[in-house]
C-alpha cells in the first residue's frame, strides 16, 4: 500500500508467531482433552504446497465456489482483497471472476495458504462463515420489517433519511415525511448483549439531541430490540430524555413487532384510521 499504509500481509506478519504458538498449544490441549475419543482415519487432504499460483488461479476460475473456504483458511476477508488488490464488490460466496482477477487473487492468497488441509476442514470453515453471514442477514431484515410495519399502519410514509446537525450528517432508520423538513424520526436499535446497553443507549440519546437541535419542534422515537424483558424498565430509564418522545420494545415475532409499532404510532397519533 502507498504512503506507509499496511497491507493484509503486514497484519499477518504481526501475529504470525503468536498464532503459531497458539495453534501448537491448542492442538496439544485437544489431544490431551479428548485422548479417549481420538480416532485415526483416512481423509482427503489438499496439498497446497505442491501447487503453483497458476494452479490455484485455474481452480478458482473453474470452480468459483471454493473461493470463500480458501480465503477463510488464509484468514483473508473480501475487504482485504478490495483494499490490497482494488477488486471491488467481490461476492466471496458467489464470485464472478475473470481469468485476470482469479490470477490476481490466487497470487495474493498463495503465500497465506497452509501446507495442506483436509477437505472436511475446509467444508466446515465454509459452513461456519456461511451460517454467520445468514444470521447477520436475517437480523438485518428485522429493521426492514419495522419499516414495513410503519408504512402499513401509519397515515404517513416512512423511509430512511439523513439530516444535518452542527455540520455533521446523521442517518435515520425511518422518518416521515419522505422529503422536506422531518416531522418524525425513528431510531431502530438492536441490543443483544447486556454489556452493550450503555453504549447503545448513549448512541440513541446523542442522536436524539442532534436531531432536536436541527428540528426542535419535531418528534424522535426509539424502537429497541432487547431480549432481557425484565430489564426493559432499566433501558427506558436510561433513555429518559426531553429529546426522546417515545420508546417501545419490539421482538423478532411479527405479531409482537406489529403491536410495538402500533403502540408507537398511537403515542404519536399517527396510526392510520380504519376506512
Amino acid at each position: 500500500m502507498p504512503d506507509g499504509y499496511d497491507t493484509h500481509a503486514d497484519y499477518m506478519d504481526w501475529v504470525r508467531e503468536d498464532a503459531l504458538a497458539r495453534e501448537k498449544g491448542i492442538c496439544e490441549s485437544l489431544r490431551a482433552a479428548f485422548s479417549h475419543f481420538i480416532e485415526t482415519r483416512e481423509v482427503e487432504v489438499i496439498n497446497f504446497s505442491a501447487m503453483t499460483a497458476f494452479d490455484l488461479a485455474r481452480a478458482i476460475e473453474e470452480h468459483p465456489a471454493i473461493l470463500k473456504p480458501i480465503m477463510a483458511c488464509c484468514n483473508v476477508a473480501g475487504r482485504a482483497v478490495e483494499r490490497d488488490l482494488e477488486i471491488r464488490n467481490l461476492n466471496t460466496y458467489e464470485p464472478r471472476l475473470s481469468g485476470e482477477r482469479a490470477a490476481a487473487i490466487a497470487g495474493y492468497l498463495k503465500p497465506f495458504l497452509p501446507q495442506e488441509l483436509a477437505i472436511p476442514a475446509l467444508g466446515e470453515l465454509d459452513r461456519h462463515f456461511f451460517v454467520d453471514k445468514q444470521i447477520r442477514m436475517l437480523k438485518g431484515q428485522w429493521e426492514k420489517r419495522i419499516l414495513k410495519a410503519l408504512n402499513q399502519q401509519s397515515e404517513h410514509e416512512f423511509k430512511k433519511r439523513k439530516f444535518e446537525s452542527e455540520n455533521e450528517l446523521f442517518e435515520l432508520d425511518a422518518a416521515c415525511p419522505t422529503d422536506g423538513p422531518i416531522q418524525v424520526a425513528v431510531d431502530i436499535k438492536r441490543i443483544e448483549a447486556r454489556r452493550d446497553i450503555h453504549k447503545r443507549c448513549d448512541e440513541i440519546v446523542n442522536k436524539a439531541a442532534k436531531f432536536k437541535t436541527a428540528y426542535p419542534q419535531s418528534r424522535f422515537v426509539a424502537i429497541v430490540y432487547y431480549p432481557f424483558t425484565a430489564e426493559h424498565v432499566n433501558v427506558q430509564h436510561r433513555l429518559e430524555s426531553p429529546e426522546i418522545d417515545a420508546v417501545v420494545f419490539a421482538s423478532q415475532s411479527q405479531e409482537q413487532l406489529s403491536t410495538a409499532v402500533g403502540l408507537m404510532l398511537d403515542k404519536l397519533d399517527l396510526r392510520r384510521r380504519s376506512q
